[in-house]
């Protein structure tokens, strides 16, 4: 059976040396021994100074643009900033916008703790009525209890603008994830209210969860423990959290054995002081019998019991703690949006580093490509022996005296179904150029594949078919071809307009001039290839070009050659970039993250600004 005994009383441990004025302010507002009286139920001249008003709106722009930031990438930091930014999310709804809202609300004291630590039937016992359900089955908590007198219910109703708005009200107990029972008790006094938490480290992940979410929408926390448990590594977790963030702690030691009252106490002071608590009331409950409704007899609970009633009654010792756990949880927003800011900055920098890896693959396909187009090694094989065969039948130099050659060759290509050499140049060097630019698109998508898989935020965003070109790569790069090889077309006839043999040649003596400057644009020369080439194709191609040299120009020639260059470069490196996007289009929600990571900070300066400026417990610290 779980046994109780008699209260040693309320009293304060020995606060840390240099104690605050705040923290003296707090401690005579809740220590009912430094209290002179009070008994007004609501805080006397509470007015809304003008600064509530410019924190209440950098509030509401930090909510925003904390719900902006996703980060996106697998990092180490990412994990924490995510349940950091949902945590500060939460705070700012359950608590800071609607205290900021009603600063005139009930005291809320959140009692929370360890499994077993009998924090129900320490609720049950100040409200003197079995509100929330005890018992030895754990988790033995269910929904959230929220106890309250009737006259306060209206600061609990459900909808926007309320604390906890995210919860659902119910009036009995609920095994909803997202419920929360509302109790009128008229035992409790008015201004007021206690909350009874889900166990801070119950085997249900979500109460663990819940129970962190309503510690951080506390104006004072009970925490409850045990002699058997008081040196748990998990309260002390929340324990620091809490004081980080500022709130008022009150603690319960219960089931002390009364032998061993003395000792465990101070060993627990010890503690205390020693996390930087020192000054937070210690309640040491011994063991005793539970009565009849299974509540603590009112010898062991009884001084508890007016130590919380004279706290109702004062509203000025009410609004004094609600003063510091404010001041404290809007003082911690700002290191704590500053480290979301600092893992945001990681983000877009990781995200730059990868985008790095992708270009440099892209900028070697890139330079591979026009070491393609300049050293001659797209003219051997199939592109020389068309070149030779165009050239060398004589087509090129007819062509481009008269209409003659060009009817001829549509003629015998009708009778016998051949293409004529001209077309069988143009197909051999389309194929080329299409199967330079396939290897070149594969081996970056390789290359960046292999050095975002080397990276542990790369590696979660790659996926199978970003290991080769895209599959449409092969279609674009004949339509890039052709295209192209109509705009190389098309300027030798701009250009060739006042020549009068390509005027007298017309669509034949164009083609002939276009395919002679596209086979220029395989070589780094002006127009000869180089090594093997020269020695099995020079005399024809001399010939050819010097056709061309007397219709055109020697540097007139020279000029559309480097232009159809260029042309074919730019398309070719227009392909690869949408190539690679298919890699930075992966990272590009990370850079619009650039913006939010200053919008944190911004919001976060001006909240502190305002913070100071209101100065909630007198100095703005």
């Amino acid at each position: 059976m779980t046994t109780h005994g008699d209260a040693v009383g309320p009293s304060a441990q020995s606060a840390v040396p240099a104690e605050t004025d705040e923290k003296q302010q707090v401690k005579a507002a809740i220590d009912p021994s430094d209290r002179t009286g009070g008994g007004q139920v609501r805080p006397a001249n509470l007015e809304v100074p003008p600064q509530l008003a410019r924190l209440a709106t950098g509030l509401s722009r930090l909510r925003a643009a904390l719900g902006d930031v996703s980060y996106p990438l697998e990092l180490p930091a990412a994990d924490e900033a995510r349940r950091v930014g949902k945590a500060l999310t939460a705070q700012l709804d359950d608590y800071l916008l609607p205290r900021l809202a009603r600063l005139d609300a009930p005291l809320l004291v959140v009692v929370g703790g360890s499994t077993g630590a009998g924090k129900s039937t320490l609720v049950n016992s100040l409200v003197q009525a079995p509100v929330s359900t005890a018992g030895v089955l754990r988790p033995t908590t269910r929904s959230p209890v929220l106890v309250t007198h009737p006259d306060d219910l209206q600061y609990y109703a459900p909808g926007p603008g309320g604390i906890l708005p995210g919860l659902t009200r119910t009036g009995q107990s609920s095994s909803a994830p997202d419920a929360i029972q509302v109790v009128a008790a008229p035992t409790i006094g008015p201004g007021l209210a206690l909350l009874d938490a889900p166990d801070i480290d119950s085997v249900v992940d979500h109460n663990r969860k819940l129970a962190a979410q309503l510690l951080a929408a506390a104006d004072l926390w009970l925490f409850v423990t045990t002699a058997a448990r008081y040196a748990d590594a998990v309260p002390w977790e929340m324990l620091t959290t809490a004081r980080l963030r500022g709130t008022v702690i009150a603690l319960v030691l219960d089931r002390v054995p009364p032998e061993a009252v003395g000792d465990i106490a101070a060993h627990l002071g010890e503690m205390l002081t020693a996390n930087e608590l020192g000054s937070a009331p210690l309640f040491v409950l011994p063991e005793t019998a539970l009565d009849q409704r299974g509540l603590l007899p009112d010898s062991a609970i009884g001084p508890m019991r007016v130590w919380f009633a004279q706290l109702a009654e004062d509203a000025n010792a009410r609004f004094t703690v609600v003063r510091q756990t404010l001041n404290g949880a809007l003082a911690a927003l700002a290191p704590a949006v500053t480290g979301l800011a600092d893992a945001v900055d990681d983000q877009i920098r990781t995200a730059q580093a990868l985008d790095e890896r992708v270009d440099a693959a892209y900028r070697t396909a890139r330079r591979v490509a026009e070491d393609g187009l300049r050293d001659g090694r797209l003219l051997r094989g199939e592109v020389m022996a068309r070149w030779q065969e165009f050239v060398g039948t004589g087509d090129l130099v007819r062509g481009l005296e008269s209409r003659v050659g060009h009817l001829r060759d549509k003629l015998v290509a009708a009778v016998s179904g051949r293409p004529t050499p001209g077309q069988n140049l143009r197909v051999a060097m389309e194929s080329q150029l299409v199967t330079l630019m396939r290897g070149v698109a594969t081996d970056a998508a390789e290359q960046a594949y292999a050095a975002w898989q080397a990276h542990p935020a790369g590696e979660a965003l790659l996926n199978p078919d970003l290991q080769h070109a895209s599959a449409d790569l092969p279609e674009r790069a004949d339509r890039l071809v052709r295209d192209w090889q109509q705009w190389v077309l098309d300027l030798v006839r701009e250009e060739g307009g006042d020549k009068r043999a390509v005027a007298r040649g017309a669509a034949y003596a164009v083609n002939g001039a276009g395919l002679a400057v596209m086979i220029t644009v395989f070589t780094a020369t002006a127009f000869i290839p180089t090594g093997l080439e020269v020695a099995a194709g020079a005399g024809s191609a001399v010939a050819g070009q010097k056709v061309l040299e007397a219709i055109f120009g020697d540097q007139a020639i020279r000029t559309l050659a480097t232009r159809a260059r260029a042309e074919l470069l730019t398309r070719m490196e227009k392909l690869l970039a949408e190539d690679a996007a298919r890699f930075t289009e992966l990272t590009a929600p990370v850079h619009l993250e650039a913006a939010r990571s200053r919008l944190l900070r911004e919001t976060a300066a001006e909240v502190e600004k305002a913070r100071e400026e209101l100065a909630l417990t007198g100095s703005g610290s």
